[in-house]
């Protein structure tokens, strides 16, 4: 049913199932829509419409990638189109969300109505390319988005209903991706981006969304500095057992410079990075804010 694609990082190269993320598209949406239903008569608006919107919206992102080979140009600004249902959410909710953001170091800062328009696509936008840049590996594009998820399925109380199966189903691909079985594709990692934002801007916390995310700030902006100042691309060199990498042009390139490393370690590595900086948020969220 899949189109298979080629292993890279595996000496024989093996074909494996690609875009497997529609699976966790199509049993989100389904998840949510029943949500919906059930829930429909209690809210004035309702964010399990919204989140299902805003993933079936990643999912479609993401198929366009898949086909057509999207110009970054083009992946940089369409996740705005889900930032509208998300705006929408937020001007309707009562009561209102906080318009206030806590950034260490430098404090609370209160955007007002500027948070609305301004502020909600700016993080839908961020979150949603930072985590489709950062992958490449089995397991990369899987396992660090189900560790955020988990982080601020922690910390959200009631709203964490949202996310029970598509968290479930998430994990589940995340097995199989690790071990090298199917492929989740842009389908997939659109998706979960679009998910950890919408599901922040809905559970309110934004805070903890931007520090868990900060190992994916890290790898798009040596990827966007590189490539703006010098015109170079991160490219990691593959022996048939290890990775390894004769610059520093991405996070994968930062942590194989000179260092080779099997693909299963380096994902470790990234994954523990995403742990230490989701555990920080989920520290901040309920200690300092």
């Amino acid at each position: 049913m899949f189109p298979k694609v080629p292993d890279q990082h595996k000496s024989n190269k093996p074909l494996v199932p690609n875009g497997l993320g529609i699976i966790y598209v199509l049993a989100s949406a389904t998840y949510l829509f029943l949500l919906y239903y059930f829930q429909s008569a209690h809210y004035n608006v309702s964010p399990a419409l919204t989140l299902a919107v805003c993933i079936l919206f990643g999912g479609f992102m993401g198929l366009l990638d898949d086909w057509m080979n999207l110009r970054w140009r083009y992946k940089a600004f369409f996740p705005l189109i889900a930032a509208i249902p998300l705006i929408s959410l937020a001007t309707r909710l009562e009561p209102l969300p906080r318009t206030s953001i806590a950034i260490p170091i430098i404090g609370t800062i209160d955007f007002g109505i500027y948070y609305y328009f301004i502020i909600i696509p700016i993080i839908v936008t961020i979150t949603t390319n930072t985590v489709n840049q950062l992958g490449g590996l089995n397991g990369l594009e899987t396992i660090c988005p189900g560790i955020i998820i988990i982080g601020l399925m922690a910390l959200s109380g009631s709203r964490a209903i949202l996310l029970y199966v598509p968290m479930i189903v998430w994990l589940l691909l995340a097995f199989l991706n690790f071990q090298g079985k199917i492929f989740i594709g842009n389908t997939g990692s659109f998706a979960i981006g679009i998910t950890l934002a919408a599901f922040a801007i809905i559970s309110d916390l934004k805070s903890s969304l931007l520090i868990s995310i900060l190992p994916y700030v890290l790898n798009s902006s040596l990827i966007l500095l590189n490539y703006f100042f010098s015109r170079t691309k991160a490219h990691v060199s593959f022996d048939g057992e290890k990775l390894s990498s004769e610059h520093r042009r991405s996070l994968i390139t930062l942590i194989t410079y000179h260092r080779p490393l099997t693909e299963r370690q380096v994902v470790l590595i990234i994954a523990i990075l995403v742990a230490a900086s989701t555990s920080v948020a989920l520290l901040f969220q309920m200690f300092l804010v």
